[in-house]
């Protein structure tokens, strides 16, 4: 009956093994590389258009030219830190909230829109 199954070996040669061993950081070099292509990639270009959009809402002041979150292009009548009147139309002022302001217009460009 030996003869038709082959020995085994419980361990490895210690030569070997401590050869391994200085192995383990390379096993976790992809991931750490990995890591770093996502932080550089995706989370900081997220963070920094946070950030710019975090400056453009503190910016805002009456008679500014915005669009907001729905495509309404209007002129800011009053600014406050969560709610805004913008004048989307003569005499038709609406109330949104400052947080949906999605772009600054240059002056005179809703003018130029009708």
């Amino acid at each position: 009956m030996m003869h038709i199954i082959a020995n085994a070996w419980a361990a490895a040669p210690v030569s070997s093994v401590v050869a391994n061993q200085g192995a383990g950081f390379f096993q976790f070099l992809p991931l750490i590389l990995f890591g770093i292509a996502i932080y550089f990639l995706m989370m900081r270009p997220q963070a920094k258009r946070a950030r710019e959009q975090r400056q453009m809402l503190a910016a805002l002041a009456p008679g500014d030219e915005v669009v907001m979150a729905g495509g309404l292009l209007g002129r800011l009548s009053e600014v406050g830190p969560q709610f805004s009147q913008a004048e989307v139309a003569t005499g038709v002022i609406v109330k949104i909230q400052t947080a949906s302001v999605q772009m600054v217009l240059p002056k005179d460009t809703i003018k130029k829109a009708q």
